[in-house]
């Protein structure tokens, strides 16, 4: 199932969360929504689900324009909030059949709460009172009450904040056999959850949709003007006559003999770096051309 925004814009009092927003994700997609704190992430993700309307513009499911809080598209949409809240007394698969209560009845939810405890990997806690549960698997309690229902559209809102590493991986992994057959947006700041979970990315800032496409081709956006080439040498060079080579736009020292020369991405300028090097009776130990990874890509978009 798809979900189409278009043109949203939501104001909380005379501050604009969100301006004039459109996207579209399609079914298999996992898209990660990224954008500062206070970017307009959450809003965007209560907007679609329904939880709050939006001021203008529409959300439409497979073509079919939603609106504010309505049951029957609930039922279609699996959400986890980013504080993920939970009922700390009650017992883990007391709660699953509590949410799954509110989709399916009798024998339908028993083997929907079975299903779910089985593929988050909750069995061996099942039993315990959510409150005495590590963060690890709360957070496996609240992904399996978003999927209980195997709803169509799965909304997460920093579904690792918070995490160990080893829990991070267990929960990617959950994110990610979700996203085979459902249409998944995933709200985040932490770039490692993009590089390792989604297909394609979206960042927004200060409400404003500023980069939307997969990773290569966001860095093309970023890497068409220039490119970071990291040099060692075996005795630390003259960096003005360096810089007077063509195409040079600048140089950072790095320490022990590693500089790294931001040049302009027409011209390749590793053969004349050799040939400087020759010059100067210098060795080149080791040059690599750099490819800018997410965080600085989001720095640039979001500064």
């Amino acid at each position: 199932m798809s979900v189409a925004v278009k043109g949203v814009t939501k104001y909380y009092g005379e501050q604009k969360a969100l301006d004039n927003v459109t996207f579209e994700v399609k079914t298999g997609e996992i898209v990660g929504f990224l954008g500062p704190n206070g970017a307009g992430k959450s809003t965007m993700m209560k907007i679609i689900t329904g939880f709050i309307p939006p001021s203008s513009g529409k959300i439409l499911l497979n073509g079919i324009e939603t609106g504010y809080d309505q049951p029957e598209i609930r039922k279609k949409i699996g959400y986890l909030p980013e504080n993920n809240p939970l009922y700390p007394e009650m017992f883990v698969r007391e709660y699953l059949g509590f949410v799954a209560s509110f989709y399916l009845q009798g024998k339908d939810k028993k083997q929907a709460v079975e299903r779910i405890i089985r593929i988050t990997g909750l069995a061996p806690e099942q039993n315990k009172k959510i409150g005495a549960l590590s963060k690890g698997y709360r957070q496996r309690v609240g992904l399996a009450q978003a999927l209980i229902h195997n709803p169509e559209i799965l909304i997460l809102d920093e579904a690792t904040s918070g995490l160990d590493p080893n829990q991070i991986v267990e929960i990617r992994a959950l994110i990610k056999e979700a996203g085979k057959e459902k249409t998944v947006l995933l709200s985040t700041h932490i770039m490692q959850e993009v590089e390792a979970i989604c297909n394609r990315i979206i960042i927004i800032d200060k409400g404003v949709i500023v980069a939307d496409g997969d990773k290569d081709k966001i860095r093309s956006k970023i890497l068409r003007q220039s490119v970071i080439i990291k040099v060692e040498f075996d005795n630390y060079p003259d960096e003005k006559e360096l810089a007077a080579i063509p195409g040079i736009m600048s140089i950072k020292n790095s320490g022990n003999n590693i500089l790294l020369i931001e040049a302009e991405s027409t011209t390749d300028i590793r053969p004349l770096i050799f040939s400087f090097a020759v010059k100067n009776n210098l060795t080149v130990l080791s040059l690599s051309k750099q490819e800018s990874n997410l965080e600085e890509i989001f720095r640039q978009l979001t500064s």
